[in-house]
């Protein structure tokens, strides 16, 4: 009986489904091509003297992507 039910078990368990390797490789260079330019900018304002200016363009920006991701969230249960 156990055998029969580690079997049964075995076909029916479906293993959670993981992102594609390129998929992945393309949120890792989304990801650090966004914290380069934001790493690059916030250091440049600073010599700059202008970090309000920069640190108000982050914030608007910050708001927009928060906004992009939640219409997609959205779009997602509404499919």
């Amino acid at each position: 009986y156990l055998y029969c039910s580690i079997i049964t078990v075995a076909k029916l368990w479906k293993q959670p489904k993981c992102p594609l390797t390129d998929e992945w490789i393309k949120m890792w260079c989304i990801y650090i091509y966004i914290t380069h330019a934001y790493i690059t900018e916030y250091y440049s304002a600073i010599k700059r003297n202008e970090i309000l200016p920069f640190a108000k363009t982050w914030m608007n920006l910050e708001s927009i992507m928060l906004s992009e991701i939640s219409q997609r969230k959205t779009n997602t249960i509404m499919i």
